[in-house]
């Protein structure tokens, strides 16, 4: 049997009637098309096509054997994704991980439609604010608010979303609602523990703060949303959630906060996957429309 390249010549040939026309379509030459017709037609022991100043016409040997070569043609396809340890089944897991606050809030909904959209699909969460190693495979799609820099990874823009200061009205109603960034001070700040990140955002804009300046702390971004639900102090969000709470009113100190990037990201070797390129598109799709 022949080359598979020698099939697609043919199949290329008969769909076009010509050696030039079916030369820019499969991207050869035409001297190598020819050559491939012509090393079928001894391997196969008969002529197949009728050279006329029209072109080539296929005879009635070629034509028996079209569809026969485009069954091939779909085998061929498909056992090449296998060797490349791809799939064209939208069935499996797909491991989504992202920081707690994506995966707590603004997941769960957009994860219910996929499955309504794809019930073979099973989807894994990993729920953390460190960065998973995709190029170890610990996920296959990753959700981050900073910049990718590892190699070998396909990286997405999904959008971006600012952050806002917020209370409850239950705890302004208490204590006031602050104008300026001393005042500001002056309340029950909802802060992180160990991580620094909130220290280093104040020093940067000229105000020194400790973490005993932070009477509730905690490094986990979940405990503090629910701290700042509960009118417990005045907290940081992104907009995009602390505004659609009517318990809470976004307030302005004067306060620069930062505006942090979403950004979908997968190893290059498994976007051609077509269950987690679905779930990327998913994903994309849904996030970009959350943060319009």
């Amino acid at each position: 049997m022949n080359d598979w390249t020698h099939w697609q010549s043919f199949l290329a040939v008969i769909d076009t009637g010509s050696l030039s026309a079916a030369a820019n379509q499969v991207g050869a030459t035409q001297p190598t098309l020819g050559r491939h017709i012509k090393a079928l037609e001894e391997s196969l022991g008969v002529p197949l096509f009728l050279r006329t100043v029209r072109g080539l016409e296929p005879n009635e040997a070629a034509l028996s054997l079209v569809d026969d070569a485009r069954a091939m043609g779909v085998a061929a396809g498909r056992l090449a994704l296998k060797a490349a340890g791809k799939t064209e089944t939208l069935a499996g897991s797909v491991r989504i991980t992202g920081s707690v606050v994506m995966c707590n809030l603004v997941l769960p909904a957009i994860v219910a439609d996929l499955r309504r959209e794809e019930p073979l699909i099973q989807i894994e969460i990993v729920a953390s604010d460190r960065s998973q190693n995709l190029l170890r495979r610990d996920a296959d799609i990753a959700l981050r608010m900073f910049d990718p820099t590892q190699q070998a990874l396909v990286a997405r823009r999904l959008g971006e979303t600012p952050l806002g200061l917020y209370g409850a009205k239950s705890y302004l109603e208490r204590r006031g609602r602050p104008q300026t960034l001393g005042e500001m001070l002056g309340h029950d700040i909802i802060g992180f523990d160990r991580d620094d990140a909130m220290l280093k955002g104040f020093a940067a804009q000229g105000a020194v703060v400790t973490r005993e300046q932070f009477p509730l702390r905690c490094d986990d971004q979940m405990v503090d949303w629910h701290l700042l639900l509960a009118g417990a102090g005045l907290g940081i969000a992104q907009r995009r959630l602390g505004d659609a709470q009517t318990n809470l009113e976004r307030l302005d100190v004067g306060l620069t906060l930062p505006v942090l990037p979403i950004w979908l990201v997968m190893h290059e070797d498994v976007r051609s996957n077509a269950r987690i390129r679905r779930v990327a598109d998913f994903l994309s799709q849904r996030i970009t429309s959350w943060l319009m």
